[in-house]
């Protein structure tokens, strides 16, 4: 089953349910999906339909901005719309495939390193080329971003 006829299939179940939480939450995911195939259709025509990987890539967008919703109220002392937020970036979380450790992602990037041959800082952006398609949706590129560095500074 596609991600896109999963997020329809959940929110006729959260509306049998009368979960409203849930409703609110998967009405702006379908609604986010909706929005990136309608930007897809200059390109690939009037009949686009975005792939499970390009849905994901949407999906894990909205659990970021969700993080850093969370973060912001959380300097605001608004724990009650945190909390909220919390609520919503779990339900998306279901969606997205497990996360990555940190000792995953060093490994990652260990063999990003060896195979683009990088000795220094200054080839960072070859490296993180290289990691970004394996951990999409799965770790922070920021996190990705430290490890890199952390890792080749000792070699500079």
């Amino acid at each position: 089953m596609s991600l896109k006829q999963r997020l329809a299939d959940d929110l006729k179940a959260a509306m049998k349910a009368g979960d409203r939480p849930r409703i609110d939450c998967l009405r702006m995911l379908r609604a986010r999906v909706l929005e990136h195939e309608v930007a897809l259709r200059p390109t690939r025509g009037p009949d686009a339909q975005a792939s499970d990987d390009e849905l994901l890539q949407v999906l894990a967008a909205y659990a970021k901005q969700r993080r850093e919703s969370i973060e912001e109220f959380r300097k605001g002392r608004r724990e009650d719309l945190a909390s909220r937020e919390e609520a919503e970036l779990a339900i998306v979380q279901a969606y997205l495939p497990r996360p990555l450790d940190e000792v995953e992602i060093r490994e990652l990037v260990a063999a990003a390193i060896a195979e683009v041959g990088a000795t220094s800082s200054r080839e960072l952006g070859a490296v993180m080329k290289r990691v970004l398609p394996q951990i999409q949706g799965r770790a922070d590129g920021k996190l990705v971003s430290q490890i890199v560095r952390g890792l080749l500074e000792p070699q500079a």
